[in-house]
């Protein structure tokens, strides 16, 4: 196979510093300086011995492309979408699904996986440690025998003030005017109208006047009356008391801001944790994270403790966590928004703010984030969803989020593959729409790189993004070793697929959760030239692309052989023949 059309933008750290760019070529009919606004090319000298060179003409390494063998890890779905769909309507959006009671057979979890969910969500809240364990085995023998790419998050339960017995194994209905007791002590037989909560403290600094709140709103009281640390309450608010509900305290229409001093990380959080290093989970979500120091401390322990690299995602569900937003965001690898919970902690009307405003600061910083809790809320029991609920999706995906995510709708909800199916249409039509209206392209990006080579990666990255989506070409291979410029990429919301291939397994399953990232698993040789033809031919023969189809390349894959430590990077632009 040959590459016609070759244009090649080279970043390197050998031979002259002065920069040499000739922006008089024209590439696809437009000339260089029109088809990347983002950088400046200068011939002024860059730190560290960086040069760009720009070269126009054509290549082809005669006898590449007889013989080549390989494996090329490409998930069944992303293999079937081109094929089916053309590259512009394969979805970017990511789709996260809680694994429950309702979709834990092994049929169950294909037809999710073949639906498009991308990652499977394992709540520790709930269900026992060996029915965890089925699970994960269950998702990575999927992986292995059916040809998906599903990686596996495990989310831990966190410390918060919660109930632990309301009388009842299930919802309760709290009627007006009722009077309850709530305590910490423990309850012994039938104690009606009495919750136990987890926490000794949950009653310190609370006044007679305040307001209790159940799961922000489910069912409200007021306190009438402190017995000790108990307190008894008054109904104000009927409504339902659900299991394992979580409490709020309001005064003069204010929430009050509490630190129960409960560490981030319990300690049947850290038992989890090492569960998960030991079955080689590929996410841990923390629960009700306050500050950057509890994601620091497991990042620690996962270094020294896990074989392979686990990525951390901090769940935003407090108000205080919204006060450390950008501290959190950047400690971590990634976000959830954890609207059910966090709806507890701040007034209603600034969650859809919130959620906006949290995506936004993701995508700037370069961090994944999931928009979470009560997505298809009502298709827990109805077969199709509400229009508000679709409307709401459809919302996240305007604001570029990485991924969405089905919890009850899933884990134990009647439709929960219609539930799945939703979320990829409706998902599907919004990127649609938001490519024709043209608004992928992030205002102000902030500047993340420190060193030179990150900051020309960075600028590289944003450069080949507007480079494809003004030459329209129809996708983006870039190699890479830790999936830092495939989540480059993904950070410019490019309108072509990205394709990122990689020989890390970990690095494979951590892009699963990077919007608009295809990852694929194959041996990188030290012949970037190579790896190229490679990898087309391998997904030519697949029928994912076809000859006249336009592809944009990037690397940061430093070659191991060479002598010298400086990295290689490379925009390259070329057609299959």
């Amino acid at each position: 196979m040959t590459m016609a059309g070759y244009l090649a933008v080279s970043f390197t750290g050998l031979a002259s510093r002065n920069s040499a760019v000739d922006s008089r070529s024209w590439v696809c009919g437009a000339p260089m300086e029109r088809l990347c606004n983002n950088v400046e090319w200068s011939k002024s000298k860059v730190p560290g011995g960086v040069r760009a060179v720009l070269q126009v003409g054509s290549e082809a390494k005669e006898g590449l492309s007889k013989n080549v063998e390989g494996v090329l890890g490409l998930d069944v779905v992303s293999e079937s979408e081109p094929r089916e769909k053309g590259f512009l309507s394969m979805g970017k959006t990511k789709l996260v699904c809680t694994i429950g009671p309702a979709c834990s057979s092994m049929e169950d979890l294909e037809v999710l996986a073949l639906g498009g969910m991308d990652v499977a969500r394992l709540n520790l809240c709930h269900n026992t440690r060996e029915w965890h364990l089925d699970m994960i085995r269950k998702i990575k023998k999927l992986n292995k025998e059916k040809g998906f790419c599903v990686s596996v998050m495990i989310d831990t339960e966190g410390s918060q003030v919660h109930v632990v017995d309301h009388g009842a194994p299930s919802s309760i209905k709290v009627e007006e005017g009722s009077i309850w007791l709530f305590t910490a002590k423990k309850l012994d037989g039938s104690s009606p109208c009495t919750v136990q909560a987890n926490y000794p403290g949950f009653s310190e600094g609370i006044k007679i006047g305040d307001e209790l709140v159940i799961d922000g709103g489910m069912a409200g009281f007021q306190v009438i009356e402190k017995i000790g640390h108990d307190l008894k309450c008054k109904c104000i608010d009927p409504g339902l008391f659900l299991p394992r509900a979580k409490f709020s305290f309001w005064r003069d229409g204010r929430i009050l801001e509490r630190n129960n001093e409960l560490p981030t990380l319990s300690t049947k959080d850290w038992a989890d944790i090492d569960f998960g290093i030991s079955e080689g989970v590929d996410f841990i979500a923390v629960s009700f994270v306050n500050d950057s120091s509890a994601i620091s401390c497991l990042k620690d322990h996962l270094s020294s403790k896990s074989p392979k690299p686990i990525r951390v995602l901090a769940k935003i569900e407090s108000l205080e966590a919204l006060h450390n937003l950008e501290n959190i965001v950047e400690a971590s690898d990634g976000i959830m928004i954890a609207r059910g919970d966090l709806g507890v902690d701040i007034p209603l009307e600034q969650i859809p703010t919130v959620q906006e405003e949290i995506t936004y600061i993701c995508r700037q910083m370069n961090k994944p984030v999931i928009v979470a809790s009560q997505l298809l809320e009502s298709m827990v029991e109805y077969p199709i969803p509400t229009r508000a609920e679709v409307a709401d999706v459809s919302e996240a995906v305007r604001q570029y989020a990485d991924a969405l995510m089905l919890s009850g709708e899933s884990a134990i909800g009647s439709y929960g593959q219609k539930a799945l199916s939703v979320l990829r249409l409706a998902s599907n039509r919004m990127e649609s729409w938001s490519r024709y209206e043209g608004r992928q392209v992030l205002p102000h990006k902030r500047q993340l790189g420190l060193s030179p080579s990150e900051r020309i990666a960075e600028q590289i990255c944003n450069c080949a993004a507007e480079m494809a989506d003004n030459l329209g070409v129809d996708a983006i291979f870039v190699y890479t070793k830790h999936g830092h410029m495939a989540s480059l990429l993904s950070r410019n919301r490019p309108n072509s697929p990205i394709f990122a291939f990689t020989d890390e397994e970990s690095t494979r399953m951590a892009l699963t959760l990077q919007w608009g990232v295809i990852p694929l698993f194959t041996d990188l040789t030290d012949d970037m030239e190579f790896n190229v033809i490679k990898s087309a031919d391998l997904l030519k023969a697949k029928g994912v692309i076809q000859k006249g189809d336009a592809v944009l390349v990037v690397s940061d894959v430093t070659p191991t052989s060479s002598a010298s430590s400086t990295a290689f990077q490379s925009i390259q632009v070329k057609t299959i023949s």
